[in-house]
């Protein structure tokens, strides 16, 4: 077993602060690179220890991926899969003899269209009355490694002729649970199966149950049999699912001194199977938890007992600045000349674009802005309402800043905020702000100022009124109202200080 101990951890914190993104970067971790194969070794690497009976139930599963159930004896000799055999084995006469001896071999006794004496005491294949051989549905059952070498080959060639220079071998199972994931599709459940038709006799496909493995449960059997290597769960929004629920049994095992082989070391009975299973030693368990959304399942004292928690607060020094003007490439890859700027200037001798007064004029600190927006979120709604950096992660100007304001930021701080226009208007620094640099504006104060500003008979603006008026209507809840010059990306929110002040 590997010398490692195992590793049981939580990352914490409000949305958008990274979380997940963690959690991909773990799974690299857990990823290996290995050299990518030509399509020829990787078909002799697939053959060279199978029987020609393998070879052509083989060949039969292939042309069933393909949705062909009947195949014909030249068909099977003419595929990559024998021709390949066939060479290995330095054969080329009687290659046809061949697939007839095995396919009549490996005939039911009671097959009628078969007369075959030196049958093999387990059958595979059969032939309608037209001379095309086909799979017994019965023999299915036996040949899932097969098929699970050639779901691996098919995988693998697609990796080969894919634009990716390396073939990628994942140590790692990732999951996210939600309100109605549970047991049955993390450990195991019983799942309906279709069982196979039979092109002879054309019956229908039936449906049965089977007890069938979950994520964790592969993944662990996977572990087990390769001790050497370490395999990672990965769980996101762990706190969605009925935790206790979806682990089960398993609760006790997934602690480090319970794993198989260790002093503690614990075995539990499977609830639908029955067998015995413990956790190896060599696997690690990586989840995220949300703690801003109240309407998830808390984590019992229990479960917490198992993991480790790692907060992850937002990170405003992750964010750049924003430069709002006409030379803002030379800005942005530092090659700006202050001086060809001022010579722009109606008073040469007014140092409008000088290094002092570049930043405040022309900039927008996206650090700063998040970091002011989160210490009045934290003051009246708490610090589990702060906003993570991705919010902003990928904004490069004023119109991705607008865009983000008006469909993530606001709509979030105003479910926080139960909609109450005082508290929002706090958090946008709005209280002592004209109704038109509002980013939230009071729904009465703006009725009380268009009674006061009535509109003009017959006015241009008067034909809009009823657009405006729903505009504000569907963009209204309680007693707020988004600027709508901010909507508009106009007027006061077209320039930087507007966003300035949000520091």
């Amino acid at each position: 077993m590997s010398p490692q101990k195992p590793t049981n951890i939580i990352y914490t914190g409000v949305a958008g602060t990274g979380k997940t993104y963690r959690l991909l970067q773990i799974a690299q971790q857990y990823t290996d690179y290995l050299p990518r194969m030509n399509d020829k070794d990787l078909l002799g690497q697939l053959l060279q220890e199978l029987s020609w009976r393998d070879v052509i139930c083989l060949i039969f599963l292939d042309f069933k991926s393909k949705r062909q159930d009947l195949v014909k004896v030249p068909e099977i000799v003419n595929h990559e899969f024998f021709v390949s055999k066939a060479a290995q084995n330095a054969r080329d006469k009687n290659l046809s003899n061949t697939a007839w001896s095995v396919l009549q071999m490996h005939t039911p006794a009671s097959s009628q269209t078969v007369s075959y004496k030196n049958r093999a005491s387990q059958a595979y294949f059969d032939k309608d009355n037209s001379g095309a051989w086909y799979l017994l549905p019965e023999s299915m059952g036996l040949l899932s490694d097969l098929a699970q070498q050639l779901a691996e080959f098919q995988q693998a060639q697609r990796e080969n002729n894919s634009q990716n220079q390396e073939f990628r071998q994942q140590r790692f199972s990732m999951v996210s649970f939600h309100q109605a994931y549970g047991y049955e599709e993390f450990v195991e459940g019983i799942r309906p199966v279709m069982a196979a038709t039979s092109p002879a006799t054309n019956s229908s496909s039936q449906m049965s149950y089977a007890i069938q493995d979950g994520a964790f449960l592969k993944l662990c059997q996977r572990a087990a049999n390769d001790p050497d290597q370490r395999y990672a769960m990965l769980i996101d929004e762990i706190n969605r699912a009925n935790v206790s629920r979806v682990f089960g049994e398993l609760l006790s095992l997934i602690e480090p001194d319970k794993r198989a082989g260790m002093t503690n070391a614990m075995t539990v009975s499977l609830a639908y199977s029955g067998r015995t299973f413990s956790v190896p030693t060599n696997v690690d368990i990586y989840a995220t938890m949300n703690t801003q959304d109240h309407s998830l399942a808390p984590l019992d004292m229990a479960l917490r007992r198992r993991f480790r928690f790692i907060e992850c607060p937002p990170q405003p020094e992750l964010l750049p600045i924003i430069h709002i003007n006409q030379d803002s490439e030379a800005v942005n890859s530092g090659t700006l000349n202050t001086e060809a700027l001022n010579s722009k200037t109606a008073n040469p001798a007014e140092t409008l674009y000088s290094t002092e007064n570049l930043y405040p004029i022309e900039t927008i600190d996206l650090a700063k802005l998040l970091t002011g927006l989160n210490n009045r979120i934290a003051q009246t709604l708490g610090a589990e309402a702060q906003l993570g950096h991705a919010f902003l992660w990928s904004v490069d100007s004023i119109e991705q800043l607008q865009t983000a304001l008006i469909e993530q930021i606001i709509p979030q701080l105003v479910q926080a905020a139960a909609g109450q226009v005082t508290i929002l208007q706090y958090i946008f620094q709005d209280e002592q702000q004209p109704l038109s640099a509002q980013f939230i504006q009071d729904s009465q104060a703006l009725i009380n100022n268009d009674a006061n500003n009535s509109v003009i008979p017959n006015s241009p603006n008067q034909l809009f009124a009823g657009h405006q008026s729903f505009l504000g209507q569907s963009i209204s809840s309680g007693s707020y109202k988004i600027n709508t010059d901010l909507l508009d990306h106009s007027a006061e929110f077209a320039k930087p200080f507007v966003y300035q002040r949000l520091y």
